[in-house]
């Protein structure tokens, strides 16, 4: 049952990345952005933390 969902996500992603080649791009570039922003609130944190 796993594999079959694993097979049927993979599936409904490549079907969006070909018919919506754009649109899955901006969403690829929206995440890779907000885990950046993750990535540097959290290293602003962890320095704040170490100057204090």
């Amino acid at each position: 049952m796993k594999k079959l969902a694993i097979v049927a996500g993979t599936l409904l992603v490549l079907f969006f990345v070909i018919t919506q080649p754009g649109t899955s791009a901006a969403l690829v570039q929206n995440i890779l952005g907000m885990l950046r922003d993750a990535a540097e609130s959290l290293i602003t944190f962890v320095s704040n933390v170490f100057q204090a």
